[in-house]
């Protein structure tokens, strides 16, 4: 690009750049999704297409190493960075193997600097990104792993199952996916750290939020933050009027949705994010809660935690749609749990197992809560213990891991 003497140079190399990762993109990830669109809107007008569809392996990652590719071809436009003349370092960038498959999303502004210097091993950074790994086998292994036992079952069977049980199958998918997602994101973080290497932080304990506006700042922040810097701000972010705020909105979240998946499952979960922000933002309220929940304290006050309970159980219903099959799926699920079975005793196969891992889910919750004001939940649990009990700590997460591991189930986003 540095070879372009104008403006609209540069500019048709940045649309040729943008079009040839998004394409690539679109082609492996969506032509599937708006062929077989297409076909079932033809069919409401009785016309049956006989449209080919692509039989091909989607590429493991693919989304986020196209954002890695994407964030370096912008910010190179905007000058932020410089032209990586040494081809190495930027496929090193775009494919550093702690985070190629699911993320945290990096920017060529943050990651590159790191991969050019020197490193030097430092002890006491290995041991926090140690630490870091563990807490990341723990939440994916122990919690993650159980839940998605159990999440699969109600999901699968939903017909089947009361609307309080239904319940609790939202509530374990809820637990599922942070602790799958986050604890990838610590093993990342920790492994990359090993090697000398800071990445982005992708999450800040989200279901502590107060409000959706505050879950967004603290849940999968390098997307968010991506989608802000490079689509929601050239689209006008906040400013202008209010038709345009609600447009931008709604942009930013559908195509984050759209992001997630071709289903409209997953736009229909974006488009409820929307409808949750939209207040917030139109009563300039976003921005409300900026510092951690009850910083300094032991418990939130009564407002805080009424707060955070709203908040989670908004979310909670937001990810039905996000797990569901499809759109029947969802809403079946949705009608069945406001039935009169609402306020009966959940009950499946297995639920004595069951009351283990809510039990563990429990102690996780309190551990994170603990550690909130931290990296991770364990950064400095326990740092001024004596060593001896420091120890037993570290060893008791590992012992857990063995003993209450549940099956093995692939990454949730490894798919995305």
């Amino acid at each position: 690009m540095n070879l372009a003497k104008s403006q609209n140079q540069r500019k048709l190399w940045l649309w040729i750049s943008i079009i040839f990762s998004i394409g690539f993109l679109g082609i492996f990830k969506y032509y599937n999704f708006f062929i077989s669109s297409f076909s079932d809107l033809l069919s409401h007008f009785g016309l049956h297409a006989n449209l080919s569809s692509l039989n091909v392996i989607l590429p493991v990652g693919i989304s986020f190493y196209t954002f890695h590719g994407l964030s370096y071809i912008i910010d190179l436009y905007n000058k932020k960075i410089d032209e990586e003349k040494d081809f190495i370092n930027y496929a090193l960038f775009v494919s550093f193997f702690p985070l190629l498959i699911a993320g945290p999303i990096e920017r060529a502004t943050h990651l590159l600097p790191q991969i050019k210097k020197q490193r030097i091993f430092d002890y006491s950074k290995a041991v926090d990104g140690l630490k870091q790994i563990l807490w990341g086998l723990f939440k994916k292994i122990v919690i993650a792993d159980n839940c998605a036992e159990y999440a699969n079952l109600i999901f699968n069977n939903s017909a089947d199952y009361s609307g309080s049980t239904l319940i609790l199958g939202a509530l374990f998918f809820t637990f599922q996916i942070y602790c799958d997602f986050s604890g990838y994101s610590d093993i990342a973080l920790g492994t990359a750290r090993l090697l000398g290497i800071e990445l982005l932080r992708n999450f800040a304990f989200p279901y502590f939020s107060r409000d959706i506006a505050e879950f967004w700042r603290r849940w999968h922040i390098s997307l968010t933050t991506w989608f802000r810097d490079y689509l929601y701000i050239p689209l006008g972010g906040s400013h202008g009027g209010t038709w345009m705020k609600i447009r931008n909105t709604f942009i930013i979240f559908l195509v984050s949705g759209f992001w997630h998946g071709a289903n409209w499952t997953f736009i229909a979960w974006g488009a409820i994010n929307a409808i949750y922000f939209l207040p917030l933002m139109l009563t300039k309220s976003n921005r409300k809660n900026i510092e951690i929940v009850a910083q300094g304290k032991q418990l939130p006050s009564i407002n805080e935690f009424l707060s955070m309970l709203f908040t989670f159980s908004l979310t909670v219903f937001a990810w039905i749609f996000f797990r569901a099959d499809n759109m029947v799926h969802a809403i079946n699920y949705i009608s069945q749990i406001f039935s009169p079975s609402l306020f009966s005793i959940p009950t499946f196969a297995g639920m004595d197992r069951a009351l283990t891992i809510i039990i563990l889910v429990a102690i996780f919750v309190l551990v994170e809560w603990k550690g909130r004001e931290g990296q991770y939940a364990i950064s400095h649990l326990g740092i001024k213990w004596k060593r001896p009990l420091r120890y037993a700590m570290y060893y008791a997460i590992i012992i857990a891991i063995f003993w209450f591991g549940g099956k093995e189930q692939q990454f949730i986003y490894f798919q995305f």
